[in-house]
């Protein structure tokens, strides 16, 4: 109970309804920090409470720029105001799929530089929320304990809560077909992988999809939809290959631009996934799951709350 008492949860403006829940997850009050916007459009921040001597929870997603800064804002502040540990959840990292650079191409592989500046802040513990590469949990000097949250079992319970009769899962890539494959052997159904090719920016090719889908419920699962091209194309072909009907799923629901309307226009009118990235909620396309329980989990592991906490179940 002692850790209870000094333990402080925080949030970026973007992720506090999350942070509400998972703070109402492990038993503590949320602390909502005090912001202002000054007529430069300079941030003024401040904790609420005297955070010296706690141990300071900040959950935040970094999906732009300014949420991003935020975080950092927040780490940094916690350690001028001596908090004794400073513990971060990042429900979705953004640049994630920026990890990587062709040689002698110039480019910022931002997954790694940005993932480096929170670490540079100093905080004692950062989680990712089912990351796109665990190459960023490695950008740091060692001094700091990282932790990749898979949100599997959330999916599973998820799917089972469908009540399908005959469903197959689909990976849009080879890429993220190991994941796909653990998830079918957790739900006892077939599993395939489209056959994609990436030509430009924000652009791929998807050729085919196995026939296993057949007859059958076809879910495209991935880690996040950010245009939905490539995986309305592997929708298509899972059309093409037989498929009865197809749902899609993903952690991260990014759904950029007039993703929502593509989707639609081809003939996806169910989308699954959770509430990683700011301002998703369940609507008539959507249905939504929370990440909340399982962050409280984590966090009350991490920071040996059991079994005082209301996530002692």
């Amino acid at each position: 109970m002692e850790i209870q008492q000094n333990l402080i949860l925080v949030a970026n403006e973007a992720s506090t309804p999350l942070a509400r829940d998972v703070a109402a997850c492990i038993g503590v009050e949320f602390s909502e920090m005090i912001r202002e916007r000054f007529a430069d459009g300079e941030r003024y921040h401040a904790f609420p409470c005297d955070v010296s001597g706690k141990h300071l929870v900040i959950v935040g997603a970094t999906h732009n720029d300014s949420s991003h800064q935020e975080i950092l804002d927040l780490i940094q502040g916690g350690r001028y105001w001596n908090a004794a540990s400073i513990n971060v959840i990042i429900p979705f990292l953004g640049y994630s799929t920026m990890e990587q650079t062709k040689p002698s191409s110039q480019e910022i592989p931002k997954g790694i530089t940005r993932t480096r500046q929170i670490f540079r802040a100093r905080p004692n513990f950062v989680a990712f929320v089912d990351l796109h590469s665990e190459a960023v949990l490695h950008a740091h000097a060692g001094e700091i304990r990282t932790k990749h949250i898979w949100t599997e079992e959330l999916m599973v319970e998820k799917i089972k809560s469908l009540n399908l009769q005959d469903y197959a899962l689909v990976s849009p890539d080879y890429g993220f077909s190991k994941h796909v494959a653990r998830l079918a052997s957790l739900l006892n159904c077939p599993h395939t992988a489209a056959d994609k090719d990436r030509y430009d920016t924000d652009k791929t090719i998807v050729s085919q999809v196995s026939s296993v889908v057949n007859g059958r419920i076809a879910i495209v699962c991935d880690d996040m939809i950010r245009t939905g091209g490539s995986i309305v194309q592997t929708a298509i072909r899972c059309l093409d290959a037989g498929a009865a009907e197809v749902m899609v799923m993903a952690t991260h629901l990014v759904l950029a631009g007039d993703a929502r309307n593509y989707f639609l226009d081809n003939g996806i009118h169910k989308i699954i996934g959770s509430d990683s990235y700011p301002g998703v909620f369940t609507d008539k396309m959507l249905d939504v799951y929370s990440v909340a329980p399982l962050l409280g989990d984590v966090l009350s592991t991490h920071l040996s709350l059991w079994p005082d906490t209301a996530v002692n179940r």
